[in-house]
């Protein structure tokens, strides 16, 4: 194998024993520490049918596992839908949560919960409603940042921030109206896991296979879309289809991630441009390893959140913000002094 074919196969394998790695800690760890021996025998005895019944096959397989899948599927979620936002508006700074798709998301989310949504119902209602939030709100801020056919990154961004308050006002509203769920949703989206379940797991799981299979089977057409919308033209790309494509992909990842744990920002801004200093802007590489990058950063984030105060434990939203904000100042001003 050549030595330039070599090093993303290495980063790939890299990243996927450290997921592995992750997985296990943010499942051995946490106010109550289980050991190795018990996971093993806890997911052993799940798989034979026998299912034991005592606290530590509880807490492995019906809060741990679970918390830590989700973790793992939101941090992906979140992740590639950064990297379609970050090649679509061909801008470094695009996220989800910058460009208020998050926030779009959660007003969804949270009127199907404001509206009774619970159980059964809730595990469809509420990705439902924060796909529709989310795509309609990526509509809307592109067409409040593009003039005479073009986006600037300052119009982007600044669409993304009045959007992101308006919405965020328009869920305050919400939430004032129906006071019996308030508390609930205040803390919902803060960014959590706490109520994280297989039935949930599933939804996600489901919702991130849709959102990244056709990006993937379109990974060239991503590489030629940031040559530029007239010479993507050129090259056969269907522009304007492609777009629509890409935003209802992302959006259908965001919406999976913000319906079950609330407004988490910055992963979808630090894992793929990290990624892409190590890999190359090739989404065929890019994409996978970003995907696979987010789902280890939220693990990890998530079992910082459950141990650093144990055992009351923050929310996961916290730990994001304080970590991806100077990234996000840094990103900034890289960008410019590109533009010096």
């Amino acid at each position: 194998m050549p030595r330039a074919a070599r090093r993303p196969a290495f980063v790939i394998l890299g990243l996927t024993v450290a997921l592995v790695g992750a997985v296990m800690a943010g499942v051995a760890f946490g106010a109550v520490p289980v050991s190795l021996a018990d996971i093993v025998g806890a997911v052993t005895r799940a798989l034979s049918g026998r299912g034991g019944s005592g606290a530590n096959d509880a807490l492995v397989l019906g809060l741990r596992i679970p918390r830590v899948a989700m973790a793992a599927l939101v941090g992906a979620c979140l992740s590639g839908a950064g990297v379609l936002y970050q090649a679509l508006f061909k801008n470094a700074l695009a996220d989800p949560y910058i460009l208020g798709v998050s926030a779009g998301a959660g007003l969804g989310a949270v009127l199907a919960l404001a509206l009774g949504g619970v159980g059964a119902i809730a595990a469809v209602l509420v990705p439902a409603s924060a796909f529709v939030g989310a795509t309609l709100t990526m509509m809307l801020v592109v067409a409040i940042a593009t003039r005479a056919g073009r986006m600037e990154t300052l119009s982007l961004l600044l669409a993304g921030v009045a959007v992101s308050y308006t919405l965020a006002a328009l869920t305050s509203f919400a939430m004032v109206m129906r006071r019996e769920t308030m508390a609930r949703i205040v803390f919902w989206m803060m960014g959590g896991l706490q109520s994280a379940t297989w039935q949930y797991v599933a939804v996600v799981g489901v919702m991130l296979v849709a959102g990244l299979s056709l990006p993937l089977a379109y990974s060239r057409e991503l590489d030629i879309i940031l040559l530029g919308d007239e010479r993507a033209g050129q090259l056969g790309v269907d522009v304007k289809r492609f777009e629509r494509m890409v935003l209802a992909s992302a959006s259908l990842m965001v919406a999976a991630a913000v319906s079950v744990a609330g407004l988490i920002g910055f992963v979808g801004l630090m894992t793929p441009h990290m990624t892409r200093l190590v890999l190359g802007p090739r989404h065929r590489l890019l994409l996978p390893a970003s995907v696979i990058a987010g789902a280890i950063v939220m693990v990890l984030a998530d079992l910082f959140a459950r141990v650093v105060l144990a055992p009351v434990e923050l929310p996961v939203g916290i730990v994001t913000a304080l970590a991806g904000g100077p990234v996000f100042v840094w990103l900034l001003m890289r960008e410019r002094r590109r533009s010096l």
